[in-house]
């Protein structure tokens, strides 16, 4: 299926599921409402809770989106399915607890509770439907493309097996042709003969002119033509076509794209940092009056670090160390336990009194706010490294790391911090990141930051 077909069979899907969601708990409460569970009459009217079902059929996409729920194969494991929506169902609930609370209204216990189970139950009932469909002939005459391959035999070899694996049915090869012995009369005879729904050209040597010629028969046919774009062997990137100045083209991205999960990501950074720093106004003021007043120097250490694909800003820290400490690092270098680019030093000398207890506990990494709220930073993704360090990589991949927002916490703080002394393992752990990140995945690193954070575990 291709990209633009399961967006919109993905539109549906969420506009199903926000409904059968919604559904859900209309009927928690009329099952909550029957004489033999409500003999006293306790149970509000369902007029009640009509706003609640808005709630549900606005955050039911989203919660099932940020599961990957939509990103899913057609005919998906049923356990991992049942996980995703279990997921999304809590996420859902908390929002309606949050509504309430929000508008201190009173919500039946029992309605909510019977809603998580029935939500499930009837997406689930939806899924076992749409399976069936699926691997139907119905389904499978519905959606069963017939293509033909254009292209060198050695390469569309792979592309059949490929697409053979796919759903059963979903493609039927009707014919396979070598691109460069296929003229345009025969294409045409071809495209009458076989009453095909597409052709796929397969341009592992590029021939553009035979591709064009193809094309051009297919244009005048009405036939779809998908050209199989893999012209260069890329291993990491994540292809898709897109339009500049009226111009297709093809963008190769590893990092994550552009999305509305990553537009909540902004929205979060910007609110978070801004609300963090005006409830911690007051307890950073006096960080900073302790730092004055326990040690001579400024009260805020900055340095140049490399943000999003390498670019300077300036970070922010409350200063932990002794005026001179950048003369002092070249004393200590032998002593440096961390391999690769990065300095790392047990029980630095340095390091003030009142900045080691800063740094057991990330107080000092708090200034990084102001970082965030200006856009130099986001509250989770890759520790931005100083320029210095980001120059003696010495394996270009390592460079990926670079291609998303440095953060306040990563997965690197919460898998090890500190006690992670191999540069490789922390670069792994960013690019784990990158290459997996969601909503949800910021979200639990966030939440596991908290412990990490109040019990300083592997801080130096």
């Amino acid at each position: 299926m291709l990209r633009r077909q399961r967006q919109l069979y993905a539109k549906l899907q969420k506009l199903i599921d926000a409904a059968l969601f919604g559904g859900a708990l209309v009927l928690a409460h009329w099952i909550r409402s029957l004489p033999s569970l409500d003999p006293k009459g306790e149970i509000a009217h369902f007029n009640e809770y009509l706003w609640l079902v808005a709630v549900i059929v606005v955050v039911t996409p989203p919660a099932l989106e940020m599961q990957g729920f939509y990103s899913r194969p057609m005919l998906h494991l049923r356990q991992q399915t049942l996980l995703h929506l279990v997921k999304a169902a809590a996420w859902v609930t908390v929002a309606l607890i949050t509504a309430l609370f929000v508008r201190k209204a009173e919500g039946a216990r029992g309605v909510i509770l019977l809603f998580v189970p029935l939500a499930v139950c009837l997406v689930l009932l939806k899924e076992e439907l749409v399976r069936w469909w699926a691997i139907s002939r119905l389904g499978r005459n519905a959606v069963r493309k017939r293509v033909i391959l254009l292209g060198q035999p050695e390469d569309t070899v792979e592309v059949e097996r490929q697409l053979s694996s796919g759903i059963p049915g979903q493609f039927q090869l009707i014919a396979r042709r070598d691109l460069a012995n296929t003229s345009s009369e025969g294409l045409t005879e071809l495209l009458h003969e076989t009453s095909a729904n597409a052709v796929l050209i397969i341009p592992r040597q590029v021939m553009f002119g035979a591709i064009e010629q193809a094309i051009q028969v297919c244009e005048l046919e009405g036939v779809e033509v998908w050209l199989l774009a893999d012209f260069f062997q890329t291993r990491l990137s994540h292809t898709t076509v897109d339009e500049l100045a009226g111009h297709p083209v093809l963008v190769f991205r590893t990092g994550p794209e552009a999305s509305w999960q990553a537009l909540i990501k902004s929205g979060m950074d910007f609110l978070g940092s801004l609300v963090l720093l005006c409830l911690l106004l007051p307890f950073l003021v006096v960080l900073a009056l302790l730092v004055r007043i326990t040690s001579p120097g400024p009260i805020f250490f900055r340095q140049q670090r490399a943000g999003l694909n390498g670019n300077p800003f300036t970070m922010l820290k409350f200063r932990t160390m002794v005026t001179n400490a950048e003369q002092l690092k070249q004393e200590l270098e032998q002593l440096n336990e961390m391999s690769g680019p990065v300095f790392k030093v047990t029980n630095d000398p340095r390091i003030t009194p009142l900045g080691r207890w800063y740094r057991k506990f990330s107080i000092d990494e708090l200034p990084q706010l102001i970082n965030v709220l200006q856009g130099d930073m986001s509250l989770v993704g890759p520790r931005p490294l100083p320029l210095d360090e980001v120059q003696r990589f010495d394996d270009p991949a390592h460079r990926r790391r670079l291609s998303v927002k440095p953060g306040l916490t990563c997965l690197w703080q919460v898998s090890g911090r500190n006690e992670v002394r191999d540069f490789r393992e922390w670069v792994r752990l960013d690019l784990e990141y990158i290459d997996n990140w969601s909503l949800w995945l910021d979200l639990k690193i966030l939440l596991r930051t908290i412990p990490v954070v109040f019990t300083g575990a592997g801080a130096k």
